[in-house]
């Protein structure tokens, strides 16, 4: 999926909505996002990250 499409995709959600990351131990709130600039033809990536602040 490109960011363009996920864009246009989390548009048709609420606002207010949280952002919960999925993994095996369960869901996670969304914490952090970082970008990967690449090089040699390769696209940049965006990296989501779990919030691992302790419950």
């Amino acid at each position: 999926m490109k960011l363009g499409q996920l864009i246009a995709l989390l548009k048709e959600y609420p606002a207010e909505a949280s952002v919960l990351l999925e993994g095996d131990a369960g869901y996670s709130p969304l914490g952090g996002l970082s970008l990967i600039r690449n090089e040699g033809g390769l696209p940049d990536e965006l990296i989501f990250h779990p919030d691992m602040t302790p419950d």
